[in-house]
């Protein structure tokens, strides 16, 4: 996946994911319509917050860094778009994994 240039900085524990595209065939080589095609649960991270501020007054560490490749929950964040790219803005807790 390319490099993606963005203004958008996330704040405190807020994570900014570029979905992957959804796939346009099955696995059998049928072609799917824009209407069938299910929004990918997967996404590319591209921009972290500073972190979760502690009670100590520091920041927590993210488990997850930009570019790395990651499954989220069905509903997870807010759907954005800027500059003519879609995003979605949403919490670490969201994030269920990392693909490697």
């Amino acid at each position: 996946m390319p490099k993606v240039k963005t203004r958008v900085r996330p704040l405190n524990d807020k994570i900014l994911v570029k979905r992957v595209e959804a796939e346009s065939k099955t696995k059998g080589g049928i072609v799917l319509p824009d209407s069938a095609k299910e929004k990918p649960k997967e996404g590319i991270v591209i921009a972290l917050g500073e972190g979760k501020q502690l009670e100590s007054g520091e920041r927590a560490e993210f488990q997850v860094k930009a570019d790395d490749r990651v499954i989220f929950s069905s509903y997870a964040g807010t759907e954005i778009k800027v500059d003519g790219d879609e995003f979605l803005i949403m919490s670490e807790d969201d994030i269920l994994a990392i693909l490697s």
